[in-house]
């Protein structure tokens, strides 16, 4: 048996432990109490990253994002904790904005939220869409590009010159990750660039963020937190993570308990 091997599955093992447990490691205390150096812990961090167990962030890792699952059965999960979320959100709204809706099931609930006064409505995800044709007050425009299967979204070069023309009055962003130190992250490069883009030209950049998603990053950068103007949390989101966002300058809003 190789010992070498078997103390850096041991390491490992812990470090995920460790991710599980306190959502979040930093590399230093990981090398204080494993009695390792500095350098041998980012090895391992840079492995755990690698085999897709931990994102890798400044100073340490956090664990990843959930998996992202078809739409379809997105819009199946935690419809009424979405929609709590969705009524805060859109309490931002008022006649006469132009708004830039995201692909994506809560975003897809805050269409449903959405006040019945005159809006504009502006998306790049034909089910958000295929919801806000019904709703007679609002003037849609649609987004073109490739259609990106896994999240729904239309993507690439068409849909990045359309976002460079637009200034929407508040963006209505999706993310898979969230975290006050990675930012808010995505599994898509190109659904990140494309995020990014519509985010510099927009006035209010707001996420709803279902609490799973809270603490966690995905592979790609959207943007980091201090360019988030509000984020709309459950009503238990960890305090401590939230505050890490209210440093930041960021505007938080909280969903109601039920």
């Amino acid at each position: 048996m190789n010992t070498a091997n078997l103390l850096l599955k041991e390491r490992h093992a812990l470090i995920q432990q460790r991710l599980l447990a306190d959502g979040r490691v930093l590399a230093p205390d990981l090398a204080q109490q494993l009695n390792v150096s500095e350098d041998t812990i980012r090895r391992d961090l840079r492995d755990l990253a690698a085999a897709g167990l931990c994102k890798r962030v400044y100073g340490g890792a956090l664990p990843l994002a959930p998996a992202t699952a078809p739409l379809a059965e997105r819009r199946t999960q935690a419809p009424q904790r979405k929609a709590r979320l969705a009524r805060a959100a859109v309490t931002l709204v008022n006649a006469g904005n132009v708004l830039f809706i995201d692909a994506g099931s809560t975003n897809l609930a805050i269409v449903e939220a959405l006040p019945p006064v005159p809006l504009t409505v502006i998306t790049n995800a034909a089910t958000i869409a295929l919801a806000l044709l019904v709703q007679p007050h609002i003037e849609l425009i649609m987004v073109g590009g490739r259609v990106d299967a896994r999240s729904g979204a239309n993507l690439g070069a068409t849909a990045l010159r359309d976002a460079e023309r637009m200034r929407p009055d508040i963006f209505f962003l999706g993310a898979c990750g969230i975290d006050a130190d990675a930012g808010l992250t995505c599994f898509n490069y190109e659904e990140a660039e494309f995020k990014r883009s519509l985010a510099a030209v927009s006035r209010t950049v707001l996420v709803a963020a279902t609490k799973e998603k809270f603490g966690t990053a995905a592979p790609f950068t959207v943007l980091p937190a201090a360019h988030l103007t509000h984020l709309v949390l459950e009503h238990d989101a960890d305090r401590d993570q939230a505050a890490g966002f209210d440093r930041q300058g960021v505007q938080l809003l909280y969903a109601n308990s039920r």
